[in-house]
């Protein structure tokens, strides 16, 4: 499938990561890439080696004209839930933006509230570079504070499984309780505090 690019020069493009694991943020990228500065290889981060998404992480935030950051916590997520913490964390990657964008490209069905024209993009990460780049960004931060969380914890294997609900996770989570880092409103989490 072939997408039409919007007619506009500065297109930021965002993706997140993180909505599905029990723990830490949802963490959220937005990249304009530099189009006299192109970089090979962008693809949705998924299907890229760790190895290689590193690789691309360090020439995207190298040439890429700007990018940022955005996050929802925990507490934000159980406060707001997962949908519209994710929609915080990426209008706080757009407003973090050095370089405002006059069109954003958000992977996805659904865009947040933003000050300039937006769209969302199914299928965005492999289909747009500027997803795609984001994309990378957003995991490789992500996957880096789950192996600093590992280090803290190390007993809930945080570094392998990124806070995914993998069945390591689970047994481990119904042995020791929640961390504080846990999404309390998130099911698995909820039935670990009652049976601790």
């Amino acid at each position: 499938m072939e997408f039409i690019y919007p007619r506009a020069s500065l297109i930021a493009g965002v993706d997140e990561v993180g909505r599905g694991p029990l723990v830490g943020a949802v963490v959220t990228a937005a990249v304009i890439l530099d189009p006299l500065r192109p970089i090979v290889g962008l693809a949705d981060s998924k299907k890229l080696s760790e190895k290689r998404r590193e690789a691309l992480y360090l020439e995207i935030t190298e040439k890429a004209l700007c990018w940022s950051l955005g996050r929802a916590e925990p507490a934000e997520i159980d406060q707001l839930n997962i949908l519209h913490a994710t929609m915080l964390a990426m209008q706080r990657a757009v407003a973090n933006l050095p370089i405002s964008p006059e069109y954003v490209l958000i992977d996805g069905n659904r865009c947040p509230k933003l000050p300039m024209p937006a769209q969302a993009v199914i299928k965005g990460d492999g289909l747009v570079a500027e997803i795609s780049a984001a994309s990378i960004v957003a995991k490789v931060t992500r996957d880096r504070e789950m192996a600093e969380l590992d280090q803290l914890f190390p007993e809930y294997g945080f570094a392998k499984h990124k806070g995914y609900p993998t069945a390591f996770h689970l047994e481990k989570l119904a042995q020791l309780g929640a961390t504080e880092h846990h999404r309390k409103s998130f099911a698995p989490v909820k039935r670990a505090i009652g049976l601790k």
